[in-house]
């Protein structure tokens, strides 16, 4: 094998390790949120009323807002990950910052959603909140624990995604090594994964 081969055979098994190891991460990130789940389907049963009482607090345009936002982030994550396997360094760039963008609206929701809830006293510890029945304190609670995970996860792949830019720019993430780009795609799709699922259960089921 000469030098050359060598190098190329040693950039696949360093791509194909950084691959398994991200998959190894975002298993624990499913074990993570899986328990949560689990957790939140044990007290809803518990207190289904409550529960139900709850969940009418929030707006369930709100929700649907930042879904739609989350799933068209994930596409456009998508296509940068082709456009850099195609060549196109400019166009990967512009739709890793559109990633960013949409990401940054859905935090500006979620401010302006959690803002309101505080604002109506519905938060760990409120005056409003804790004239209610346990049902719904802990509907609250779970809400800003699941939701507030999630929303740091959206920041973390904020700060990632600037890194990818930065890559993509100088050149260090191109259409010949662009595993960086697509580990990142992967956990920026786990994150719209997981509002997949915490929008039904807090905003649609009543």
């Amino acid at each position: 094998m000469n030098h050359s081969n060598a190098v190329q055979a040693h950039m696949h098994r360093d791509d194909y390790g950084a691959k398994i190891g991200m998959w190894l991460f975002l298993f624990t990130e499913l074990i993570l949120f899986g328990g949560l789940f689990i957790v939140y389907a044990v007290y809803r049963f518990t207190y289904g009323d409550g529960f139900s009482l709850a969940s009418k607090e929030l707006d369930t345009l709100v929700g649907m807002i930042n879904t739609i936002v989350l799933l068209t982030s994930s596409l456009t994550m998508a296509m940068s990950i082709t456009a850099i396997q195609q060549g196109r360094r400019r166009l990967s760039i512009g739709l890793v910052g559109a990633t960013n963008a949409l990401a940054l609206v859905f935090m500006v929701n979620k401010y302006f959603e959690w803002t309101a809830k505080f604002h109506h006293g519905l938060f760990p510890g409120g005056k409003e909140l804790l004239e209610r029945t346990n049902g719904e304190i802990l509907y609250f609670g779970l809400y800003y624990v699941m939701t507030g995970l999630h929303a740091i996860h959206v920041l973390i792949g904020m700060v990632i995604m600037t890194f990818m830019m930065v890559y993509l720019k100088t050149g260090h993430v191109n259409k010949d090594s662009f595993v960086k780009l697509e580990n990142s795609g992967l956990y920026w799709h786990l994150v719209d994964l997981i509002w997949i699922f915490l929008f039904p259960l807090f905003y649609l089921i009543h």
